[in-house]
């Protein structure tokens, strides 16, 4: 059964099923959903605990073991299964599907994952473990949703700010949800219930913001120039390696191109969008850049492209002054600065 990360707190005021399964990359969520299976354990009577991690010296009997072996004073128990890679590999398929097909009524497990790629998500032992018990799939918060999420953080701790403040701190904080948590527990430690100014939260708020060079694309994409220079100057304070970005960059506009093309030759940009495999949590994006973006703006920016991998690698270019990072900024601004 899947069920939603708002909808968790409601199911845990019944009895806890025989299985719960975590599956998320954004590590605070996950964590707090952890947290709450636990305390409503304990609650319960699930008094004991055995915690088993995948790795290399991992026997798949002992999770077989933990279900089957009796509490030392004979209470019941909470199994906590961690697969960090997500991968438990053939034996590991095979022993999860014959454990869902064996939970014991006296135990409670949770399980732990990353979040799973499409085709892992179509894997047997996955599909064993959604039947038999809760699946929680938990989203990363999105750069659009995250003011809305600070401010139902801060409304759970009687504090409020204005929609400039809660885009400053979702500035200062983009990519770095735990930092996120903290910066907000700190706004509540130093000032008290009620709305805050936007002085009082610039004093406060750090710049802990961690970037993702494949979130790159989508200020891109969106032609946000201002996130797009920010995250340009994080990801090269960060040490990110620039073939890495740049080959992001080109595989974005290489994409634009072809359904831009498509697109002039009177093909459907919803077909083209599935015909070259875009995420459905970027076709809005990738739709309107599209429309916004020229076929000659596009051919002009993979020219760039090569460019700047002569400057990543030592040589001259003619398109850019600067360094390879200014010639990443420069490429990344001609898509982004794009009219329609």
């Amino acid at each position: 059964m899947q069920l939603r990360f708002d909808a968790l707190d409601a199911h845990l005021t019944r009895p806890l099923a025989p299985l719960y399964v975590i599956a998320s990359d954004e590590h605070l969520l996950a964590l707090e959903a952890a947290d709450k299976i636990r305390k409503t354990a304990r609650v319960q009577g699930l008094t004991e605990r055995e915690v088993l991690q995948v790795d290399r010296s991992f026997k798949w009997g002992e999770l077989l073991a933990a279900n089957q072996s009796q509490s030392l004073f004979g209470d019941r128990k909470l199994i906590e299964l961690r697969i960090p890679t997500g991968k438990p590999g053939k034996d590991g398929s095979q022993a999860l599907q014959a454990y869902t097909a064996s939970l014991s009524p006296d135990n409670v497990t949770l399980i732990t994952l990353p979040k799973l790629d499409w085709a892992t998500q179509k894997s047997a032992w996955v599909g064993s473990l959604q039947q038999a018990g809760i699946y929680l799939d938990i989203p990363v918060v999105e750069r659009s949703q995250l003011p809305a999420w600070i401010g139902v953080r801060l409304a759970a701790q009687q504090q409020s700010a204005d929609r400039a403040s809660l885009d400053f701190i979702a500035d200062r904080v983009e990519g770095n949800l735990l930092a996120a948590h903290q910066e907000l527990l700190k706004l509540g430690l130093l000032y008290p219930a009620g709305k805050l100014d936007a002085q009082q939260i610039r004093d406060a708020v750090l710049n802990v913001a961690r970037f993702d060079v494949f979130k790159l694309n989508e200020a891109m994409l969106a032609g946000d120039t201002a996130r797009l220079v920010r995250m340009i100057d994080g990801l090269q304070g960060e040490g990110e390696a620039l073939p890495l970005v740049l080959w992001a960059m080109a595989e974005e506009i290489r994409t634009l191109l072809k359904i831009r093309s498509g697109a002039d030759a009177g093909r459907s940009v919803s077909q083209l969008c599935a015909e070259y495999r875009v995420r459905k949590d970027k076709l809005r994006l990738v739709e309107t850049a599209v429309r916004r973006v020229s076929l000659p703006v596009l051919e002009k920016a993979l020219q760039d492209c090569a460019q700047v991998d002569r400057m990543i690698k030592g040589l001259r270019a003619k398109a850019f002054a600067g360094d390879a990072w200014d010639g990443i900024l420069q490429l990344g601004l001609v898509v982004a600065q794009a009219k329609a």
